[in-house]
Order: C-alpha cells, then structure tokens, then sequence
C-alpha cells in the first residue's frame, strides 16, 4: 500500500507510459530467455522461476531510483482495478467449479489457520522484541502492529481501518506501511520460488496430492479438447467478455459498496463498504457464472493465456513499489516483522503437515492473508492459471474478517504494552 505524498519524484523515469513500455519489455526479455532450449539460460531457469524475475527485476528498477513504483498510477488504478478482475474472469470462466470443490474442507482449515498464527505471531514478536530490542516496541509500535495485523489478515481497507481505530500516526503507519511491503513483499518472492518446488516438497512430506492433480489434469484435458488457432473473432470476444465484465462489475461496486457503508450496521466491518471488495467478488462471480456456458470453450482460443498475461503485469506492477534498500533502514522494525512472519510460517507449517495437505494448500492459506486478493491469485497461478480465482476467493474472505481479528490483535497488543 502506497503513501501519497505531494513531494516531487526523483526517479529518472516518471511518465508512466514509457515506464509501461519499460515493464513490457523486462516481461518479454524474461519470456524470452526463459524459452531457450539449450545454453545458460537453459541452465538459468532450472534454479530461478521466470515469474520471480518478473517480480524482482522491477523492484531493483526502483530500489535504484530509475522509477517510483509508489508514485505511478500502473499499479493502482490500471494493474490492480483493470487487470486483475479482467484476469480474473477470463481464468474463472475456464473455471472446472467440481475440481475446485474437490479440494475440500482442508483448504479452508489452512486458510483460517494461516490467520490465527498471524495473530500468535504478532503477540509473539511483541513479547521476543520487548527483551531483545525495547526501544523497538516502546510507545505507540503496539498500535502500527495492528494496522500491520489489517494488512495481514485481511488487506489494505482493513490496514487503514485499524489506523482510524486506533488513532495512529502518519509517522508510525508509514513506518509500518514500509515493513508490509518489504517483509510482505519477500515472503511472496519466496513462495513464488518454492512454487516451482511444489512437487519435490509434497513428495518429501507425503501430502495427498489427488485433488490438486486431478483438478489439472481435468482442466488440461479441457483444453486441449477445446484448443483452436484464434482468429480474430475469438480475440475480440475474449477481450469483450473480460473488460465488459470489468466495467460492469465497477458499475455495481460504487452505488453497491456506498449503500451498504450508509445503510447496514455491520458493513464496515467486513469492507462491503470497499468498492474494490465488490470488484473482486462480481468479477470472480462472473466468470464463475460464465463457466457454466459455452463462454468456457474460449479457453481453447486462448482466454486462460490471456488472463495469464494479464497477471503477469499485475506481478510486474506489485514488483515495482517494493523498494529493497528500505529493509536496512529500520531494522530492527524490520527485525519485528521477520519474526512476526516467522512464527505464521512455522506454524502454518506444521499445521500443513498435520493435515497432510499440498504446498498449495500451506501457500494459499498464506498469501490469501498476507497478501489479499491482488496478490494470491497471483501466487496460485503460478501451480496452475485457472487456480488464480481460488486465491482471489480467499483473499476476499479476508476483508471479511481482517477488521475483526486485527481489533482483537490491537487490544491485546495494547494490554501487553501497558498502555
């Protein structure tokens, strides 16, 4: 989440159409390479996944001040209210929803286990940096750990909500704001890395892979039944049906989201009165309804790579605001942070053994929290492009409950300090 700021930016590049260009040529070099048969690059991407690079590279770009991720409109708006729910009903619509279901119950355990541990370790993190650093938590850090508990548990509205409830200060938010980016930022970098390692690891930990496999397998065979070369037709129909549905899904959302802020008690506290909340839910609805039609056999003409392409800058665009030479500014803030996710990590962890459940069960349970709804799709693409609606879905569940649990994580939190 980005802080406005009226102070001019000091990136070589500002215009964010040559930055555009900039982003499409980093995704096409890395395509690219990627595609080699033989040679280095062969070599290159057998340890390092091309969709980390995607991530990565814009980061560097602005951590060395050639652009200002935070001050440019690619990621919010356009990447993350246009792109993303435009790719999110083209993979929903080659949706197979049985599969999906198929999945079963363990998938949500992982998810709500992935918010409790958020919360053990934030109280954990309190309590480790009170004795080793307690300059660190001294003052008001208990209040901008629980606008981080928003963030993690649930998103960006939920993050400002706790800054509204609390009544924190610009300083200590932003201080914050930089430690979810940075740590929130990494540990999705990570899980994009382990990704690709998903089946040696579910191998080593005997995970029950079946539903998870069948569900590819399924969707394979989908599409392989139903693939054609595109004409021109096929690509504007696609096209049509994900940016329509774009706009017809932000035509719903605003009058939608102000009616439930003004007339239901209850709506803030689960971000019904957030118009990108409506955005996710209507446009995942829309391609899931459409899954059900003959929409479903645009698949064959390329609508899952579409929606695929479309994430692909969305990554890019989430990339480009994380800002690498941060993490030393604060460390031992930064230090809280680590340890924080940590124990989610660990925890989570051994919950996805107990379970016996596939790394992305352990991976969605994660990201849907720590990441919300603009990031998990993202990180479920990668095992599989039409598994992005899954991360969307559970991602948005977040806002549900991210208000909620991050008050009691503030309260208690308050307790600890004494104040």
């Amino acid at each position: 989440m980005a802080i406005e700021t009226a102070a001019p930016s000091t990136a070589l590049i500002t215009n964010d159409i040559v930055l555009f260009g900039l982003i499409a040529g980093t995704l096409g070099l890395v395509f690219w390479t990627a595609s080699r048969e033989s040679g280095m690059w062969k070599k290159f991407y057998t340890y390092v996944p091309a969709l980390l690079l995607c991530y990565f590279i814009p980061g560097v770009y602005n951590s060395v001040g050639l652009i200002d991720g935070n001050a440019s409109k690619l990621y919010n708006p356009i990447a993350s209210r246009v792109l993303l729910p435009a790719a999110l009903v083209l993979l929903t619509l080659t949706i197979d929803l049985k599969g999906v279901l198929r999945l079963g119950p363990k998938l949500l355990l992982m998810y709500i286990g992935a918010s409790v541990t958020v919360m053990i370790g934030a109280f954990f993190a309190f309590w480790a940096m009170g004795i080793l650093h307690p300059q660190t938590v001294a003052g008001d850090t208990w209040a901008g750990m629980a606008t981080l508990a928003g963030s993690w548990i649930g998103g960006g509205a939920n993050m400002v909500a706790m800054k509204e409830v609390f009544a924190v200060d610009e300083t200590t938010f932003g201080q914050f704001v930089v430690v979810d980016v940075g740590v929130g930022y990494v540990w999705m970098a990570v899980l994009i890395f382990l990704a690709g390692r998903a089946e040696a690891i579910d191998a080593r930990s005997g995970a029950d892979t079946r539903a998870i496999e069948d569900l590819k397998q399924r969707l394979a065979s989908y599409q392989q039944q139903h693939e054609r070369v595109a004409s021109l037709s096929d690509l504007m129909v696609i096209l049509g049906i994900a940016f329509g549905a774009v706009g017809l899904a932000h035509a719903v959302a605003g009058p939608a989201s102000a009616w439930f802020g003004a007339n239901v008690p209850w709506a803030r506290q689960v971000s019904l009165h957030e118009p990108f909340v409506w955005v996710v839910v209507l446009s995942t609805l829309i391609g899931l309804g459409l899954s059900f039609t003959r929409a479903r056999t645009l698949d064959g003409a390329g609508a899952s790579k579409i929606g695929a392409l479309l994430l692909y800058i969305l990554i890019a665009c989430i990339g480009m605001q994380m800002d690498i030479k941060a993490l030393a500014d604060r460390p031992w803030l930064f230090a809280l942070g680590l340890i924080w996710i940590s124990v989610h990590i660990v925890l989570l962890w051994l919950l996805g053994r107990a379970l016996k459940v596939p790394f992305f069960y352990f991976a969605m349970g994660s990201q849907s929290n720590i990441g919300g709804p603009a990031s998990a799709p993202v990180v479920a693409s990668v095992f599989h492009p039409s598994l992005a609606p899954v991360g969307a879905l559970l991602g948005a569940l977040g806002y549900a409950t991210g208000t909620v649990l991050a008050y009691i994580v503030g309260i208690t939190l308050k307790a600890m300090a004494g104040a």
